[in-house]
Parts: structure tokens; sequence; C-alpha cells
């Protein structure tokens, strides 16, 4: 690949960026138009992350993979002690899901910091900052739950042991299934000052106004609870109705009042279950139990522990309702917050740079940037879907909202090289102080 600049302006490699797209939605493609399965820790994920490293170690970074597996490529040409800025996202996807979901953040972060070392090498200049390119391990959770595996452990959030020892279920464990494609690591993470994600939006906001890049201001909170409805195994046909003690009844119970407890809240608060286990599983069979993956989500903090609590409340009536049983199996917490305002403004103001209208978004799904906001100075920006499909194989961007997105990325960064990873000069500097 050979760097391409017009005019001697910061800009992406275009048709570098399209084919890296063409290429990494390769693996796991399954024949449908669009349609990727490619779950973490799966052989086609080993063979995506085998290209994103070859491609890297080509390009003189020094790839490291850690412990639970996240996948780094390290530029550290601005010396050991110099601050990092890490760009990416995931190249997981969910069962038969969509090439852009996770991909395009991958590929925009290594498109952007190429553009930057070619601009570099263009003025004769040294970094004043050193970068990395991220692909995070499971960030999906389809596969493996939590969500978000990977960026939690690098976050300091989830424990090690307990990442690697999560199971799918088939009962293989992360850790093996690492280990099995190559990707059970024992480098050092690099240690990141500044995190930025690029993403496709999942949602209509900037397509229908016409705008092109969304920076998140805030990310909602999630509550994701297992929880099992207990019941008796019987036969449905000559068991009496008043004699059945039916956990897929119990589960029923509790989706209706899930669904309740969001409309009472004018849909300020999000429900769902959104796999539901039914044991054993036979059309003329009572389950006898019924495992339910519930998630609640919510904008500020205090209404989504007031829903934890409501929660509780509400499994164990539908529990003596249906006249059955329940357990609590695992409760996964992540607070409400808000995405570092500097990187807000800094985005702001590099798109305008560009010609470019931004829109000031909110996220609801969960992200890497997450766990890694509270970690770092952290943020997600994204660019349009058309028709706000995510986790489809419909789901798409055009090449040109994925061009927009990578050149605004590398204006970031190349603000934080000349702030030397200073994000408060960087963000002075971009709104009024100097051109790219």
């Amino acid at each position: 690949m050979t760097q391409t600049l017009a005019n001697d302006r910061l800009a992406v490699d275009r048709p570098w960026l399209d084919a890296m797209m063409e290429e990494v939605s390769a693996f796991g493609a399954t024949g449908e138009p669009g349609a990727l399965n490619r779950m973490a820790a799966t052989t086609e994920h080993g063979k995506a992350r085998d290209w994103l490293c070859s491609l890297m170690e080509r390009r003189g970074y020094e790839v490291r993979v850690d412990p639970v597996g996240n996948v780094f490529g390290v530029l550290e040409t601005a010396g050991p002690d110099a601050p990092l800025v890490l760009v990416g996202s995931h190249l997981d996807s969910q069962p038969n899901g969509g090439r852009f979901d996770g991909a395009y953040g991958v590929v925009a972060a290594l498109a952007a910091i190429e553009a930057v070392r070619a601009h570099l090498d263009a003025r004769g200049e040294a970094p004043g900052c050193n970068f990395a390119v991220v692909d995070w391990t499971n960030e999906e959770g389809a596969r493996f739950q939590p969500s978000l595996l990977g960026s939690g452990v690098y976050a300091g959030e989830l424990d090690l042991d307990f990442a690697l020892a999560r199971e799918d279920g088939d009962g293989v464990s992360v850790g093996a299934e690492l280990a099995r494609i190559g990707y059970a690591g024992t480098d050092a993470a690099p240690r990141a000052d500044c995190y930025i994600e690029f993403h496709v939006e999942g949602d209509t906001a900037l397509e229908q106004s016409g705008r092109h890049i969304g920076p998140f201001e805030r990310y909602w909170g999630a509550l994701k609870v297992r929880a099992a409805m207990l019941g008796e195994r019987a036969h449905t046909g000559p068991t009496v109705m008043a004699e059945r003690k039916d956990a897929g009844l119990g589960a029923a119970y509790v989706m209706a009042g899930l669904r309740a407890m969001s409309d009472k809240r004018d849909g300020a608060l999000y429900t769902s279950v959104g796999r539901l286990v039914v044991e054993p599983n036979s059309p003329n069979m009572v389950p006898e139990r019924a495992t339910m993956f519930i998630e609640l989500r919510a904008p500020e903090q205090p209404m989504l522990e007031e829903a934890e609590a409501e929660l509780m409340v509400l499994l164990e009536e539908s529990a003596a309702r249906a006249s059955v049983g329940h357990e609590v199996i695992s409760i996964d917490r992540r607070q409400a917050g808000r995405f570092d305002p500097r990187l807000v403004a800094l985005c702001e103001a590099e798109a305008a740079a560009q010609g470019l209208e931004t829109m000031r978004l909110e996220t609801i799904g969960g992200h890497d940037a997450v766990p890694l906001s509270r970690y770092c100075p952290g943020i997600v920006i994204a660019v349009p879907s058309v028709g706000g499909i995510l986790h489809h194989p419909d789901e798409y961007t055009t090449p040109e909202d994925c061009e927009r997105g990578a050149n605004v990325l590398a204006a970031m960064l190349w603000r934080l090289h000349e702030a030397e990873g200073d994000l408060d000069a960087a963000t002075a500097r971009s709104e009024g102080r100097g051109a790219t």
C-alpha cells in the first residue's frame, strides 16, 4: 500500500480502506449477501485476526496479544515514555450478523494511523505520541457472556480468570478456544492514555438529519441478569392444567412484566429477554427449567437501580403465579456515564474543518469504549447506517461515509500528535489554533 496525499493534505487512502473492508468481510461470510458468522474465538474469527496481524506486521507494527486475547498493533516511534493513543474496535460478529459492526472501527483505525504516518513522512516530522490499533476479544457477547469481555479485563473491571473461564452453550471456555485459534497471549498490553473508537451508528438519527459524524456524549447503563424459572417436567397430555409447574409459563409472566416496566416509564427504560433456553425443549413436555437472559437499559443510574429492585420482585411474583421456583444465576451491572467532553469537542472541530456536520448522540448499546472511558479519556464516534440496521446481514454504511469517518479520525490523531498526546492542548488547537 502506498499512501496517497492530495495537495499535501491529511487523508486516508480510500481504495485501500475499501479493499480492507472487502478482505475482512470474507472471514465468516455465510454466502447470504452481507452476512457474517464470526463469533468470538471461532476458527473464522481467528482467521480474521491472522489477516489483521499480518497486515500490521508488514507495516512495522509490533503485534501483541494479551492474556485475554486482545490483539494490539503498537507503534512506539515517539519513544517508550510518550503518551499512547489507542484506536480500534472488534472483529467478532453476531451470529448471522453484518459486515460493518466492529470491523469498520478496526479498519478505519489502521487507515487513519497510516494516513498520519504518511503525513509525517511527507512533512519530515517525528511523531509526537505513540499509536496503537486494537481488536478487543468478545465485544459482542454472542458466544460468551458477558459482552465487552476483553476491554473489561483491560480496564480492570473484570478478572482475567473469570473471563477465561466463561463458557459457551456447549461448555467450551474462552481460554480453551483462544488457545485453539492461537490467541491465548502472554504479552503485556500497551497502556493507553486516550481511546477513540469509530463505529457504525445502528440507528437512523444521522441518516435522517443528513449529517455524517456523530460523537456520543453519554452511554446508558445496563443490567444483564441471567435468571431461571424452576418447574417440574411432566407430560403435556395426561397432566391436568391445575397440577402443572410450568417453568415456561413463569418466564412468560416475567417477559410480559418487563414490557410493562418499560411502558410505564414511557420507553425511557429498555427491557428484553434476548435469549430463552427451555428444558427439556420437547413439544409434549411441560418445561422444568426456563433460563432467561434479561437486559435492562436506562440513561441514568437511579432509574436502572430502581428497575433492578422491581425486577427482583417481578421474578418472585412470576414464579409464585406459575407455581414454580426461581433462581438468579448471575448479574452484570454497567453504570451509565459520559464520554470525555474534550474528545467530543475535538471530533466536532475536526469534522467541521472538513465541511462535515455533526450531531451529538448517546449510545444505548454497549461498546468497548464504555469500560475504556473509565480507564482513560475515551469516546465512540458514529458514521451513518443506512436504514439504521445493525446485527443483521442488511447493515450497510456507504464507502463515502466510511471514508469520512476515517478522515475525521486521522485528523483527531494528527491533533494529538501535534499536542504530544495532551488532550487539552489538542482540543484547544483544534478549536482555533492551527490548521491540518
